[in-house]
């Protein structure tokens, strides 16, 4: 008995042999291993008589069936790592530099860089530095050199992220004023682009968005150079037909405040579009896109500028609006939900 599987293993080596020498694919030869080496193969039905051999058989019998499973399993490697070899020579041998190519898929820069980018091209131009900072502040840079003390109701208005006490996410990019104020002496003119955070969410906010704030020092500044500087950054960005128009407003770093409007872009200031209301103006015509006003002496003291001496004007908007009104996008929340068809109207 012993003798009769062991000549069948035996055997098995050169009829592997035989069959892979046949074989002209991997399917051929993925075929032949599970003939000979599966789990219901030839090698597998063989074992599965040792255990009917005498005890002091079966170790002789098992040493001869590692033996051959061995032999087998290099013998089918050799022949795969072989085809494989020829398949990919013969595949360099048929290629042609010449041929035209697949296109690989291109991204594009997500909008709101887009629009970050020309804002920051628009003020440059006017003489305006670009700088940055940190997105995690102290209370003093975000409030209170911002005339905003413990106190002081506005800061309710930003639904701040705390980190500590005095630590917090930026909920606005003045901070960034502040720091170049600190830092630096006048006059001066900067624009800060960054991200901030505030507690809310809902369809027209995120606790994300993105700002610029815009900062302005010198000795003869007015309220006549930032309206002009202002309107010419509009007409840049949406064209020379946009309609601006100031309306008084409060912020506690500026005074005199105000809010920049500009005429809608989806109805040209008509407040309807198509005969229907326009939903983006609510049929007033104008659109709200920034605060601004002139610099609170309070300010200046705070960084050790002399109010007496120098005068200055600051600004902010979000970027996402401005987005939305240049692109005509009606949900902010596709800025952030990073699908590809959306993206890809960008590129």
């Amino acid at each position: 008995m012993a003798s009769n599987i062991i000549d069948k293993l035996e055997s098995l080596v050169p009829e592997l042999t035989s069959a892979l020498g046949q074989a002209s694919s991997l399917e051929e030869v993925e075929g032949i291993r599970v003939r000979f080496l599966g789990r219901k193969g030839l090698l597998a039905e063989l074992m599965s008589q040792v255990t009917t051999l005498a005890p002091e058989e079966r170790p002789m019998v098992g040493k001869i069936a590692n033996q051959a499973k061995a032999a087998m399993t290099s013998l089918w490697e050799d022949k795969v790592t072989a085809i494989k070899s020829q398949k990919q020579q013969h595949g360099l041998e048929i290629f042609d530099p010449s041929s035209p190519s697949w296109r690989p898929d291109l991204g594009s820069i997500h909008p709101i860089t887009k629009v970050t980018r020309e804002i920051c091209s628009v003020f440059t131009s006017l003489g305006f530095d670009v700088v940055s900072g940190p997105e995690v502040e102290n209370d003093f840079n975000n409030f209170e050199a911002l005339n905003m003390p413990l106190e002081h109701p506005a800061r309710d208005m930003q639904d701040t992220l705390y980190i500590s006490d005095s630590i917090l996410m930026r909920t606005h990019t003045s901070p960034l004023q502040v720091r170049t104020m600190l830092s630096r002496k006048p006059p001066l003119a900067v624009i800060a682009p960054g991200k901030v955070y505030r507690r809310d969410s809902d369809l027209t906010h995120t606790p994300m968005f993105h700002q610029v704030e815009g900062l302005l020092v010198g000795k003869d500044v007015t309220m006549a150079d930032l309206r002009g500087i202002l309107t010419a950054f509009v007409h840049k960005v949406f064209g020379q037909d946009i309609k601006v128009r100031f309306r008084p407003s409060f912020f506690p770093f500026t005074e005199p405040s105000a809010e920049v409007d500009m005429s809608c872009v989806l109805c040209g200031g008509t407040g309807r579009k198509d005969e229907n209301p326009c939903r983006v103006c609510k049929e007033t015509g104008w659109v709200e896109i920034l605060g601004c006003g002139m610099v609170d002496p309070a300010v200046f003291a705070k960084v050790g500028y002399d109010p007496d001496e120098y005068v200055g004007f600051a600004f902010g908007l979000g970027v996402e609006r401005i987005t939305m009104l240049k692109y005509g996008v009606g949900d902010l929340r596709m800025f952030f939900e990073n699908d590809l068809r959306f993206l890809g109207q960008f590129a």
